[in-house]
């Protein structure tokens, strides 16, 4: 498939920005997959007001591709399957990304099942490739571009991404089927790489930047980049955000996206980046970033099921809990930010959306 393929819709609300949460992964007790909570989530995010839905990414669990689980094939068809449901019933189209990792043979094989299953695009990891050249990992990335629009992922090394210069992102950012490129890298001076490659590529209004950094979400939401390229300065924003930190509070988030994109936030600059560091502050409780990210997964599965969205906090690495002070963290930014959340709405819904 080719981006020239997809629906104009879809490239638009793409363009324009808009929020994208990473879809968790829903176990019972025996750590075996929930498909009324999936289902219950997907419905969750897509009702929120959610432009798109990431599935089979780092917060739906890399291990759903292991044989002894063999989930990938299964969460695809159940979130399309809810795309499909939730469409037919507004007429509102959504972006349907899928994760896509391993070497080329794997990579490609998973962008032919998203293929399969109508997704429109695929959010390409690159995580397995962490000694290898850019000339090898741009061959990688034009042989899954072969078979489907692309999504680059600047994943921070903390949980398994690689460092990748500007270099590069140009030469990625010429790849013709490459349509956006999610920033998480966590990490200003990498950010910044990303934005100068886009531009520097000669398709920078061609690519839409997502935030991927859940700890300065707002703050990229805001800014706009100017890059010197020759004689021009480039202008670039980022739209949207593709994110783990926006699989909880979603409505909340949508809410926020609306702000920034009417530029309702910019009259009190000092007030924003207030928020942002309330917004940071809450993603530092989620992802357990006093220990290194270990509870990230557990803790967005603590807030859903606060809210009645998922039954534990299950993972299929039997190992994976909350940190120890990580609940407490989460008790803390709810009692002290609760403007942030969107537990009535959830509450006021949830009923209906089983």
């Amino acid at each position: 498939m080719h981006k020239n393929e997809l629906p104009k819709e879809i490239i638009d609300i793409l363009n324009q920005g808009t929020v994208i949460p990473a879809l968790p992964l829903a176990l019972n007790k025996d750590r075996e997959l929930d498909v009324e909570r999936q289902r219950l989530l997907m419905r969750y995010y897509l009702n929120a007001g959610a432009g798109g839905v990431a599935v089979a990414v780092h917060t739906t669990q890399f291990e759903i591709r292991l044989p002894k689980f063999n989930l990938f094939e299964s969460v695809l068809e159940i979130a399309q399957e809810e795309f499909n449901r939730f469409v037919k019933r507004t007429q509102k189209p959504i972006i349907r990304l899928a994760g896509v990792i391993g070497n080329t043979q794997q990579a490609v094989c998973e962008a032919q099942t998203a293929k399969k299953y109508g997704y429109h695009a695929v959010l390409l990891s690159v995580a397995a490739f962490k000694e290898a050249s850019n000339e090898e990992i741009i061959k990688h990335c034009r042989a899954v571009a072969a078979e489907m629009p692309v999504v680059g992922f600047y994943l921070q090394p903390a949980v398994g991404g690689r460092k990748l210069d500007v270099d590069f992102w140009r030469e990625f950012a010429r790849i013709d089927n490459v349509i956006a490129i999610k920033m998480a890298p966590f990490n200003r001076y990498q950010t910044l790489d990303v934005v100068r490659g886009v531009a520097e590529s000669g398709r920078s209004y061609e690519i839409a930047l997502y935030t991927g950094n859940d700890d300065n979400i707002l703050v990229d939401l805001l800014s706009e980049y100017q890059t010197v390229v020759g004689d021009q300065v480039i202008r670039k924003r980022v739209v949207g955000g593709l994110l783990g930190h926006w699989a909880v509070w979603t409505h909340s988030a949508v809410q926020l996206l609306e702000k920034v994109h009417s530029g309702q936030l910019n009259g009190d600059m000092a007030s924003a980046l207030a928020l942002a560091n309330q917004i940071t502050d809450c993603n530092a409780a989620f992802f357990d970033v006093a220990n290194n990210f270990q509870g990230c997964i557990t803790g967005i599965h603590e807030v859903l099921r606060r809210q009645g969205l998922l039954e534990g906090i299950w993972t299929l690495n039997e190992n994976e809990a909350l940190s120890p002070g990580q609940k407490e963290e989460i008790d803390r930014v709810y009692e002290a930010y609760p403007h942030l959340n969107d537990d009535a709405f959830v509450k006021s819904h949830l009923e209906s959306w089983r």
